[in-house]
């Protein structure tokens, strides 16, 4: 039965685990965070504010 022969399939799938392992941390690296997980103060919004009702 040639399924159980792993010798054909197993190089393939050695060869495509380590080509993801090490190829997409590189690529997925060059992307920036868009959003800055620090806040930034701004002189405007330091102020309280002020409700009108009780």
């Amino acid at each position: 039965m040639p399924q159980l022969d792993p010798s054909p399939w197993f190089l393939i799938l050695i060869v495509s685990w380590l080509t993801l392992v090490i190829f997409m941390p590189i690529k997925t690296a060059k992307y920036q965070q868009l959003n800055d997980p620090t806040p930034k103060l701004h002189k405007g919004l330091a102020k309280s504010w002020h409700w009108p009702w009780p």
